[in-house]
């Protein structure tokens, strides 16, 4: 499922947001300096940022983000309408920009186009890399409209490595997404099942897309 990170400190409009994404696995933040630990520390498929949050604004954690080389689509949020408050977000590396007050509709359509931009979502119910193409609903891949085998955690990594693609993962972050931090699985288990996925994709001749950068992590080159 898609991972939305809100940092918004208006509670009922975050609520609202949150009602409006339910399709989506949102996780909502009030406050700016634990939103920035949050986009910092957990990857997400998408980022609603609120300009003006408690602690530290948006622009901040905008900054922030862009710094670590984190490529997150992010859709600014904010009641600055002005044109040099527009620039400086798009400056420091925002995406889109929705001024407030906004219809949910637009921000939904906003947001499903810099989750299509980024190669995160195809439409609402399939991904594409190359000639694959994962069913999120049905979760079935087919390479050239032929069945692959890929299920499971296979699967469930393969989407994680698609949405990320020209992103370096480190293991923890593959664990993390995967299996949680409560599992009582070792971590060593993402190496086993990257290995299964790149037998899989070697079938399909993609196997050399998916690459182990050494002491960091692992990398699905951009298509």
């Amino acid at each position: 499922m898609i991972k939305i990170l809100l940092i918004e400190d208006d509670k009922k409009l975050s609520a609202s947001i949150v009602e409006y994404l339910k399709d989506f696995a949102v996780t909502p933040i009030f406050d700016g300096d634990e939103g920035a630990f949050e986009a910092l520390d957990v990857t997400y498929d998408a980022i609603i940022l609120d300009w003006m949050l408690p602690n530290k604004s948006g622009i901040e954690i905008l900054e922030k983000v862009r710094k670590q080389k984190i490529v997150t689509p992010i859709l600014m949020l904010t009641a600055k309408d002005g044109i040099e408050d527009k620039m400086q977000g798009f400056d420091f590396g925002a995406d889109d920009y929705l001024t407030k007050p906004f219809y949910l509709e637009e921000l939904f359509m906003r947001l499903k186009i810099l989750l299509k931009r980024s190669g995160r979502m195809l439409d609402e119910y399939s991904l594409m890399y190359k000639d694959l193409v994962i069913n999120l609903r049905k979760q079935t891949v087919t390479f050239q409209e032929k069945m692959v085998d890929i299920h499971g955690k296979e699967l469930k990594l393969l989407i994680y490595l698609v949405q990320n693609q020209g992103a370096i993962l480190s293991k923890e972050q593959v664990f993390d997404r995967i299996w949680g931090f409560e599992s009582e699985t070792i971590l060593t288990v993402v190496e086993v099942y990257m290995s299964k996925l790149r037998k899989k994709l070697k079938a399909v001749g993609i196997d050399k897309e998916l690459q182990t950068i050494r002491n960091v992590g692992y990398l699905l080159r951009a298509c």
